[in-house]
């Protein structure tokens, strides 16, 4: 697995590319001289941690033969505040799960997905204190 990152402009816009052609664009924050060009690196972190347990999730519901339509997930990150570099402490997960699922088996898919099958949260959690719940959005309510 490689990536390529290239900076894009003078300030801190970058663009990194996987063996694949495919990109996806960081920036600084405006207060260092970012412009808002693309995603802040530890945003880009959540994100990892998120889509990684994401699929987790999926490939486990599929296994389980439950039929999710829609899957959504929202991220909160907490950093050391007034200290550099500004790690993350805690993560909190919340997966919004689409579909008429088991409470039971969506449950266990999210628990297998974080705490065992995930690559980025096995390499963050004896650092962060990573947590996670749920929901179900049903059309039968």
């Amino acid at each position: 697995m490689k990536i390529k990152l290239e900076r894009i402009n003078e300030a801190f816009h970058m663009r990194s590319t996987n063996e694949s052609g495919l990109s996806v664009d960081a920036d600084g924050s405006p207060a260092i001289g970012g412009e808002n060009k693309g995603v802040r690196p530890m945003e880009m972190f959540l994100s990892s941690l998120a889509s990684c347990s994401t699929i987790d999730v999926i490939l486990l519901l599929k296994k389980q033969r439950q039929q999710l339509e829609h899957i959504e997930v929202e991220v909160e990150g907490k950093r050391r505040e007034g200290e550099i570099p500004a790690v993350f402490t805690d993560i909190h997960l919340h997966y919004i799960l689409h579909g008429d699922l088991n409470a039971k088996k969506a449950e266990r898919a999210c628990r297998i997905a974080v705490e065992e099958l995930c690559s980025v949260s096995k390499m963050i959690e004896k650092t962060v204190n990573i947590t996670w719940d749920f929901s179900i959005q049903s059309k039968n309510g």
